[in-house]
């Protein structure tokens, strides 16, 4: 295995540690990453989760010694797998934070904008250079037009040229960019911030933001002022209400 999972606090960590290989998202490594978020889950102590890595480079993408001389039912399936992860990203009920230093390329800038915050480091460059090897970073594609745009996407993938931390920080790709030296404790710090507040709410806000996103104004007004109703029926909604009324601090309950 090529990831080390551990707990910081309210904090669940997934560590991609083959940083000699750059951190390559091999089949096994992504069904890792996926396994390890759906155990963070089931964990109700884990509030917010930080995929994040070792070495120079955050990860170079796909494994491509698993692509060359396969079937095709091989091919389908280590890509299934791969949207078969990014999809548990989006599932789990925590939020899920990118800490990006080093190189994000192909598969790796897709773990990046698929991930619900993304902070990098100066050094963080962000690339899906498909197309110069005959492999044009389809799957990579869907994230990406959604988190930065098309025209800013097609130039990224028709050309495969890398961007830096700041461009991506101006795009959309990462919501922060600080020193190197500065990434883990600004993620840290982040992360903490938003375990403070109910694991329900958070959960809840998840869910609906990804339910809405993409629908039309109409639709997801419809959609959203049924979660806002529902979601002040709960008992921690309730006590953060009445909390706030009486200028004191909540008791979450998670419920």
């Amino acid at each position: 295995m090529s990831i080390t999972v551990t707990t910081d606090a309210s904090i669940g960590v997934i560590t991609l540690d083959d940083a000699r290989r750059r951190n390559p998202l091999s089949t096994d490594t992504m069904r890792a990453i996926t396994d390890a978020l759906r155990q963070f889950d089931a964990d109700r102590d884990v509030r917010v989760i930080i995929i994040r890595a070792l070495g120079p480079a955050f990860s170079a993408g796909h494994d491509l010694g698993e692509l060359v001389d396969r079937t095709l039912d091989d091919e389908r399936a280590a890509f299934a797998v791969c949207t078969e992860l990014m999809s548990a990203i989006h599932t789990v009920r925590q939020p899920v934070i990118a800490e990006v230093a080093g190189m994000a390329f192909a598969a790796g800038c897709q773990l990046v904008a698929t991930c619900d915050l993304a902070v990098a480091g100066m050094s963080a460059r962000f690339s899906t250079p498909g197309v110069r090897i005959g492999l044009f970073c389809s799957t990579p594609m869907v994230a990406l037009t959604r988190a930065i745009g098309r025209k800013r996407a097609m130039k990224m993938l028709l050309t495969g040229d890398a961007v830096d931390a700041a461009t991506a920080a101006d795009w959309g790709l990462v919501n922060d960019v600080v020193d190197d030296s500065e990434l883990p404790a600004v993620v840290r710090d982040l992360a903490l911030r938003i375990a403070g507040s109910s694991a329900s709410t958070l959960a809840i806000g998840k869910a609906a933001f990804y339910q809405q996103v993409d629908r039309g104004e109409d639709e997801a007004y419809l959609l959203m002022q049924e979660t806002m109703a529902t979601n002040a029926m709960t008992c921690d909604a309730q006590e953060g209400m009445s909390a706030f009324l009486e200028k004191r601090t909540p008791v979450w309950t998670d419920s």
